[in-house]
């Protein structure tokens, strides 16, 4: 079982008020990987690359937006600094007719650390300590991993810092970490067994829109749900 909150963790309690932007958020998980393919557990893993599925769902996104957007539209682009969220930006910015070299990175928006567990592959891990899949598609924590309450805390000091960002944004980023940090956006209920606010699992290649503190699914990507 995992303990909702661990001694010397920050409190995801304090990132229920994320300060109000003006402008809306589109949150985006990245396309299926190499490692999402052959069932290892990525984390945080860096470069995984994106998969002719991936990509394929990567397409859908831009076009997607594109749809919603428009060409050239008036967008701050965020991204994870791995390689298959850069991957699946670089995809959707040629849809929008924008370039993903002007995008931002920022480590803050990673996926969740496996500690020992990253880039074993799920069964070798089930076979040593047993299941590690939650209700609804989260993992557990390896011992010696990140804890949701530092994800949410991680994600709610980019939040706090990019709050000044002025109209509309695109973020790509992972799937555990995005649902925290839609929780957190939206003012999700703190999950009792992990800690933190948690958001509805969604596929990969799927956006999340969040305006005012609500949010809406204008696209449900085709991939690996829910992580």
């Amino acid at each position: 079982m995992i303990p909702s909150h661990r001694q010397g963790e920050p409190d995801a309690r304090s990132t229920a008020n994320p300060p109000v932007r003006n402008g809306r958020d589109f949150v985006a998980r990245h396309g299926e990987t190499v490692f999402n393919a052959a069932h290892r557990l990525q984390g945080d893993a860096a470069h995984t690359p994106l998969t002719r599925a991936g990509f394929a769902q990567a397409d859908e996104l831009g076009r997607a937006l594109r749809d919603s957007l428009g060409a050239k539209p008036a967008l701050t682009m965020w991204a994870s600094p791995t390689g298959r969220a850069l991957q699946t930006l670089a995809v959707i910015a040629e849809h929008l007719d924008l370039d993903w070299h002007d995008a931002r990175t920022d480590p803050r928006l990673v996926e969740i650390d496996m500690g020992s567990w990253g880039g074993r592959y799920y069964a070798d891990v089930v076979d040593e300590v047993g299941p590690v899949m939650l209700p609804g598609g989260l993992l557990k924590t390896a011992h010696d991993g990140e804890s949701y309450p530092q994800i949410a805390a991680r994600v709610g000091r980019w939040l706090a810092d990019t709050a000044a960002d002025a109209g509309d944004r695109l973020v790509i980023m992972h799937g555990i970490s995005s649902r925290v940090m839609l929780g957190v956006m939206t003012g999700a209920p703190v999950d009792p067994l992990l800690g933190a606010p948690i958001a509805p699992g969604l596929p990969q290649g799927s956006i999340t829109l969040v305006e005012n503190g609500r949010a809406t699914v204008p696209h449900r990507g085709t991939g690996f749900a829910p992580a």
